[in-house]
């Protein structure tokens, strides 16, 4: 049980001054009816907003507190980085229940500082209320990319090729066993726990997708949040083309075989099922060198899986076995029965 709304305030500001570098962009932050920021030169501002539900996004019952404010403002960190921008300030409103007591929001807390000191974010503002039903949180990312730098999903054209950083499935697949009663063990490291931990705790791209961003070497980028399949169809929307997938290049993580053993329902599963959190994006083939030379400072592999072509009558088409055919577009849909 919290003791009161003000109380609660006084005690994140506080630890926001503490916990949080203060940028020198941020004139004024947490204490006003609004933050003042002061814009940089020759930059541009980007915004992102996420919105977790309880029961829908998350459920309490296998989430632990600290994983889940890191992974709070992790899915707005990799909407800036889908972008090619920096992250520099985050927002945080909250919709609490009575359930939620001091302890929780302590741990909570844990896990959402200890991620934006890692990336320099700082929390700037955000509400509270008081919630009759489940848990509600609201992030607020701001970044900022070079004038005219932001990648957007409408800039791929025909030829590009497609590219994705990590692998995919390994959360859809841990969501799948909490589902069917698999706990997190924070002690132990085997493959569950990491499928978990890919579900509960994303790690966002923040490094790679800045300086792909800033070296201008993406046409287009988005996060793959809704799975593969639908966020490619939405960049072959916004661009005016489709794409075509290398079913074999497609790096599916070990962490599907946990819960399908059949290859077909496992390159489905890794597909669609979505929060993967790595970013899917185009780019000529003349910058392969540049790109594989970025993934190695940062970190990441940078798999190829396929290429952009002109429009035709499917968003994406699927080549396999020598033949490319039509390939639906299916993905998590919050609207969907």
């Amino acid at each position: 049980m919290l003791q009161s709304e003000f109380a609660f305030i006084d005690g994140l500001r506080a630890r926001a001054a503490r916990e949080t570098r203060q940028n020198a962009e941020l004139r004024h932050g947490i204490g006003d009816d609004a933050a003042v920021l002061r814009a940089a030169a020759n930059c541009e501002t980007l915004i992102t907003v996420d919105l977790l539900v309880e029961d829908v996004d998350f459920k309490l019952e296998y989430t632990p507190p600290r994983w889940l404010g890191h992974k709070a403002l992790a899915v707005s960190l990799s909407d800036i980085a889908a972008m090619g921008g920096r992250p520099r300030f985050s927002l945080l409103s909250l919709g609490i229940p009575r359930a939620c007591g001091t302890g929780f929001w302590e741990e909570f807390f844990d896990g959402y500082f200890a991620l934006a000191a890692e990336h320099g974010v700082t929390l700037i503002g955000g509400d509270t209320s008081s919630a009759p039903g489940g848990l509600a949180i609201d992030s607020i990312q701001l970044g900022e990319c070079r004038q005219g730098a932001a990648v957007l999903r409408s800039g791929a054209k025909a030829g590009d090729e497609i590219y994705i950083t990590g692998s995919i499935g390994a959360s859809a697949a841990g969501l799948r066993l909490l589902l069917g009663g698999k706990r997190v063990r924070e002690s132990e490291d085997d493959l569950t726990q990491q499928a978990l931990r890919k579900h509960l705790r994303p790690e966002a791209r923040v490094e790679f997708g800045w300086r792909i961003g800033e070296e201008q070497l993406a046409h287009a980028m988005i996060d793959v949040s809704d799975g593969l399949a639908r966020d490619l169809a939405h960049i072959c929307a916004e661009s005016g083309v489709s794409a075509e997938i290398d079913a074999s290049s497609v790096p599916i993580s070990p962490e599907v075989s946990l819960v399908e053993t059949d290859a077909e329902k496992a390159f489905e599963l890794a597909v669609r099922g979505g929060e993967d959190f790595e970013l899917l994006f185009t780019a000529t083939g003349a910058k392969a060198k540049e790109l594989v030379k970025i993934a190695g400072e940062t970190g990441v592999v940078v798999t190829r899986i396929g290429e952009v072509i002109e429009r035709s009558d499917s968003a994406l088409r699927l080549r396999r076995d020598g033949k490319s055919i039509p390939f639906a577009s299916r993905g998590f849909d919050h609207f969907a029965g």
